[in-house]
């Protein structure tokens, strides 16, 4: 399979090592970061996307426009996202969104939203998230954390909205970020009430995890079309 690249930092380095590993090749990078424009003229079969919050809608778009499948693993950005999806559809496009590609933190999802469940009946309990990650993620809180919060919020009824500072409001989900190096990734929901603690944690040991996520779903994504996500990817 041919393959654009698209970000070049440690992630897509990470990416390139798994993808060339399995057979494929990198026919372009494009670091749009460093004035490194995107190059569809080898006519890839898949874009896999990693860059910048204000550059990952634009890098999506010409994508699209050049009917290349994207997929894109960029944080910090959702607040664009159904602007994207509505010009996906609109070219009949094919865009996989993944706030993780890890698929020991898309099982750790699910388990989170079958606690979330649980709890639902307690009310004794607060909860709260707490993500941990190298000093070169700009966005806080993580994409991860985010999804994290809103499988929560999906089935909680006591918490309305997650918030990134500490709050006296009991509807509050606060998500609390720290930025240590090296950290590839630590996360942990926690449900503390007087009488104990509950705690489900995911540790990332690097980012091989995540990396090898994204090739696999590049492997998948040829003749799909559509907005698609891990469900649609790990059939859950």
């Amino acid at each position: 399979m041919n393959l654009l690249l698209i970000g070049y930092g440690k992630m897509g380095q990470a990416i390139e090592r798994i993808a060339v590993s399995h057979g494929h090749r990198i026919i372009s990078v494009a670091d749009p970061a460093k004035g490194k424009a995107l190059d569809f003229s080898s006519k890839p079969d898949v874009a896999i996307e990693f860059t910048l919050p204000e550059a990952a809608p634009s890098n999506i778009r010409q994508c699209l426009d050049h009917s290349v499948p994207v997929l894109s693993g960029t944080t910090g950005w959702m607040n664009q996202f159904n602007e994207v999806a509505a010009y996906c559809r609109e070219r009949n496009g094919t865009f996989f969104y993944a706030s993780n590609y890890s698929l020991g933190v898309n099982l750790f999802f699910r388990l989170n939203e079958q606690l979330a469940r649980m709890m639902g009946q307690h009310q004794g309990y607060d909860v709260s998230i707490d993500e941990v990650h190298h000093t070169q993620k700009k966005d806080a809180p993580s994409g991860t954390a985010i999804s994290l919060a809103e499988g929560i919020l999906k089935h909680l009824p006591f918490k309305k909205q997650w918030v990134k500072t500490e709050t006296r409001q009991p509807d509050d989900l606060v998500i609390r970020s720290t930025r240590v190096d090296p950290t590839p990734g630590t996360h942990t929901v926690g449900y503390r009430s007087i009488e104990d603690d509950i705690e489900i944690r995911h540790t990332a040991h690097s980012r091989e995890g995540f990396a090898r996520g994204a090739v696999a779903v590049a492997e998948w994504l040829p003749g799909k079309q559509g907005i698609l996500g891990m469900n649609d990817f790990l059939s859950f």
